[in-house]
């Protein structure tokens, strides 16, 4: 059954204050039609809703029942209202994120606390992956925004930004590399030393495979690994160089633990870092609030000129 609301509203006046005129003065409209409005809805309802007395009209059982649907009515409507304005003030919402792992704790620390600490009723729910889980979260509106490595383009992705972020030998400040001066190693230098490297398939390894293969030069796997974590302690420790760019391991770089030298190469020197979303996705408020606000703050996206916004 669908009754239009502004029957119930002149139901609901007319019951409130208690007859059909003073309802009518309420809208500034004609008793009539507040009257032919009732009728209507007696006829859709298939009930007497109204008793004519003395003094005014009152409501019939089945307008009690009516009047406490209204009453709900008004309730959820209100909850509505302030839901959404709320929603609309960034006060309350989920964004969801799917970010390469190497993201984590240039997102985690300063940028999400500081947004988390403005908007407090924004729930975050943050997954790490692959860059192809990652295209595929974002295209599938599993996750609002994407933050990847290397990918360059995507017929269903939005690049709000990408950052220049090439990649760059890591290792213990005692290895060998670290030590043979400042300028840019060449491939064939780092063929000699073993490295910690992702697992086939990771996309910072296929850039990588595909360089040293391009280069004719002979890769020295020492591990590999599926995590973040194996391979910056694997460099710490000095068991093996690793290839990453300079974010994902910016405490370990300010704190000393491990050093950074450049790697001559096209392939590594013009990778960058992504910002995506999907396209025609309509992103809620917070997310495009927070969408700037990890561009502002986020070092793998201000660490360099070179950047891209859609």
């Amino acid at each position: 059954m669908e009754i239009p609301h502004q029957r119930l509203i002149y139901f609901q006046l007319t019951v409130e204050t208690g007859s059909i005129r003073a309802a009518a003065s309420r809208l500034a409209i004609a008793p009539s039609a507040v009257s032919r409005q009732i009728a209507l809805l007696e006829t859709a309802v298939d009930a007497t809703l109204l008793e004519r007395r003395r003094d005014g009209v009152c409501p019939t059982p089945e307008g009690e029942l009516l009047l406490d649907y209204c009453h709900r009515r008004t309730r959820l409507d209100r909850h509505f209202s302030d839901a959404l304005d709320a929603y609309q003030r960034l006060e309350t919402g989920q964004i969801t994120l799917y970010v390469g792992e190497g993201f984590v704790g240039d997102l985690i620390g300063h940028p999400l606390r500081e947004f988390t600490e403005s908007h407090r009723g924004i729930r975050l729910k943050i997954d790490t992956g692959s860059t192809r889980e990652i295209i595929e979260a974002v295209v599938n509106d599993e996750a609002h925004i994407g933050l990847m490595y290397h990918e360059q383009v995507h017929p269903h992705l939005r690049f709000w930004q990408s950052t220049r972020q090439p990649l760059v030998l890591l290792m213990a400040p005692h290895h060998p590399l670290a030590e043979s001066g400042s300028d840019p190693l060449t491939l064939a230098a780092l063929a000699d030393h073993p490295l910690a490297l992702w697992h086939p398939g990771h996309g910072v390894r296929e850039l990588v495979d595909l360089a040293f293969r391009e280069a004719h030069q002979p890769l020295t796997v020492g591990i590999q690994t599926g995590s973040l974590e194996v391979l910056k302690h694997s460099a710490r420790a000095g068991l093996c160089a690793t290839l990453l760019p300079r974010f994902a391991a910016a405490r370990e770089l300010e704190e000393g633990s491990l050093v950074a030298r450049d790697v001559l190469g096209q392939h590594f020197t013009q990778a960058n870092a992504h910002m995506v979303t999907r396209v025609g996705r309509r992103m809620p408020r917070a997310g495009l609030q927070l969408l700037r606000h990890l561009q502002h703050w986020m070092r793998a996206f201000r660490c360099d000129d070179v950047t891209l916004d859609a």
